[in-house]
């Protein structure tokens, strides 16, 4: 079964911070990022075996905190590069990702 998760970051919100300092964007950003994968990582939880994919280097940084805690130490998390996909797309290539094994 599928589940996203989107992040709740506007372009609004980008462009309203940008009319503060470089700073507070940046913080804000940080912030918001930490909370997103803070939900990913409640969701993982439920599973044995996961992937991470895309075409950003996102997955690498929640790959890297989620190893950094020892309680996904048991589950199985691969990381792997993607181009940007359609939601169908993201389907497939999950489900023959798994299907391999």
């Amino acid at each position: 079964m599928a589940k996203t998760i989107s992040s709740n970051f506007t372009h609004e919100d980008k462009e309203q911070s940008l009319e503060k300092s470089e700073h507070l964007i940046h913080n804000k950003e940080q912030h918001r990022q930490h909370e997103y994968y803070k939900q990913l990582a409640q969701v993982i939880r439920n599973y044995s075996e996961v992937i991470l994919f895309g075409p950003t280097d996102a997955k690498v940084e929640l790959f890297n905190i989620l190893k950094a805690d020892h309680y996904f130490n048991k589950i199985k998390i691969e990381v792997r590069q993607a181009d940007k996909m359609t939601e169908p797309q993201q389907q497939a290539f999950v489900r023959n990702h798994f299907y391999k094994l």
